[in-house]
């Protein structure tokens, strides 16, 4: 039998949180996303939801070269699975004024192309205009500066 002292586990532990602490984040670019001229949305513990199923969906956006909006959601995934759905309100009292809420609609086929019964993906609203995608989360995405626009 193996037996581990709790200072241990504890160490084991803190050394594995940072490796998985950001495995269920999900990352959209609009118009090639943050840092490429476009938007990128940071859902924070957001997985793509299965088929038929919608998922809260909350984090940040990323937009300009320093904007940044707190973002609130949910994330729709088509009964066939071929097209996911997302509606996020996104505030930022220093970019969009105080009491305004943007909003954004954002559609794309996680399968890619090939099996998108409409071709692409779209973004349209506040910080969406343009082509939509999933990205991979980078650490740029995920800096979260204390001082933003």
């Amino acid at each position: 039998m193996i037996r581990f002292k709790s200072s241990h586990v504890l160490l084991m532990l803190g050394l594995l949180a940072p490796i998985c602490s950001n495995a269920a984040d999900y990352c959209i670019a609009v118009n090639n996303g943050f840092g490429n001229g476009g938007t990128s949305f940071i859902g924070k513990g957001f997985t793509l939801p299965s088929a038929g199923v919608c998922l809260p969906w909350s984090g940040f956006v990323k937009t300009a070269s320093s904007v940044v909006a707190i973002s609130t959601g949910t994330g729709c995934r088509s009964t066939d699975g071929k097209v996911v759905e997302f509606t996020i309100l996104s505030t930022n009292t220093s970019y969009l004024g105080p009491g305004a809420i943007g909003v954004d609609h954002i559609r794309f086929c996680p399968g890619g192309s090939s099996t998108c019964p409409f071709g692409g993906g779209s973004g349209s609203g506040t910080f969406s205009n343009g082509p939509a995608k999933a990205q991979y989360c980078t650490s740029t995405l995920y800096r979260l500066p204390s001082l933003h626009d």
